[in-house]
């Protein structure tokens, strides 16, 4: 991965200068740009492997940049990184939902700058291999996940994540719109992960509307309240007014019987290691099974956490 270029955009050149010399030394090319307008023009003229992009900059800020380069279709790739000067989570997620792929709080060390880096050009390789949809990983890294984690045997937390109400919604818009239900899906559950998550959290897309998300189990209530919360506001503008309105879709049965079904929600089986050992991923299957059928006798978007000692 080294000798790629990075795009730095930063309207302080002591932080640009800080920014280069890490990433030299560490084998990357580096371009700079000292604003959003200057950025825009060196990368469509360069086409950087990777940008790091301030947020606070004079006249386009790095939002309104992130935002311009999103727009693209051909940058939907392109690995985006966020400076920001302070800890602040509302601005965090203003820039996952714009389209970044992580964030770097100011002041940063080389350690810190470095594996970012490092582990989002990994992501890009693995999602070339991935689930086309989403770009994901998928069955078989999930796999070699659970069972690296059961042989770590520290504490984990699996999240098992599905959609209800999906093939009603596929059946009644057609797959074109159900694809962007399950790509809504994979990005706020990826957001998620880089907002809440810890840096070995791992996401995975195992099929159609089913995903995974392996954290550590302080993490996972939090994690599934987020999920819940912005699942159920944004899923809403994937529907046309009236059935919005309503809160249902309306069909016709085969018999000519009225047919209602609710807006698609989504539930989170959650299983840990905190109170029984588990000795393979078909024993940790087979418990995320129980807990969603579980859940499918319950309304609405939720989560259900297993806490049965074994």
């Amino acid at each position: 991965m080294k000798g790629r270029n990075i795009l730095i955009v930063d309207d302080n050149k002591l932080t640009r200068k800080i920014l280069k010399d890490i990433l030299e030394n560490a084998g990357y090319g580096v371009l700079e740009a000292k604003d959003g307008e200057e950025a825009l023009q060196i990368y469509r003229n360069k086409l950087p492997d990777m940008v790091i992009l301030d947020i606070v900059m004079p006249g386009m800020n790095g939002f309104d940049l992130l935002r311009i380069l999103r727009k693209e279709e051909e940058n939907l790739m392109l690995p985006i990184i966020l400076l920001t000067s302070q800890d602040n989570f509302e601005e965090k997620i203003k820039g996952l939902e714009l389209g970044a792929d992580d964030y770097l709080v100011k002041p940063f060390n080389d350690k810190e700058l470095l594996f970012k880096v490092n582990n989002l050009f990994q992501r890009i390789e693995h999602n070339r291999m991935a689930n086309p949809l989403t770009g994901l990983r998928g069955n078989i890294d999930i796999k070699e996940e659970i069972k690296r984690r059961i042989k770590e045997n520290k504490p984990y937390a699996i999240l098992y994540i599905d959609l209800d109400n999906f093939k009603s919604y596929n059946d009644y818009y057609g797959f074109l719109r159900g694809d962007n239900v399950i790509k809504l899906t994979a990005k706020i559950l990826s957001d998620a992960v880089n907002l809440i998550g810890n840096e070995r959290d791992f996401l995975g897309h195992i099929g159609g509307d089913d995903f995974v998300i392996i954290t550590t189990p302080d993490k996972a209530e939090e994690m599934c309240k987020y999920i819940i919360s912005r699942f159920d506001e944004e899923i809403k503008y994937l529907y046309d007014d009236e059935d919005r309105k309503r809160g249902y879709i309306e069909t016709i049965g085969r018999t000519g019987e009225k047919m209602m079904f609710p807006l698609v929600s989504i539930s989170i089986a959650i299983v840990t290691n905190e109170f029984r050992d588990f000795k393979n991923d078909l024993e940790i299957s087979a418990v995320a099974a129980e807990l969603k059928k579980k859940l499918k006798t319950m309304d609405g978007s939720c989560y259900l956490k297993d806490r049965r000692k074994g």
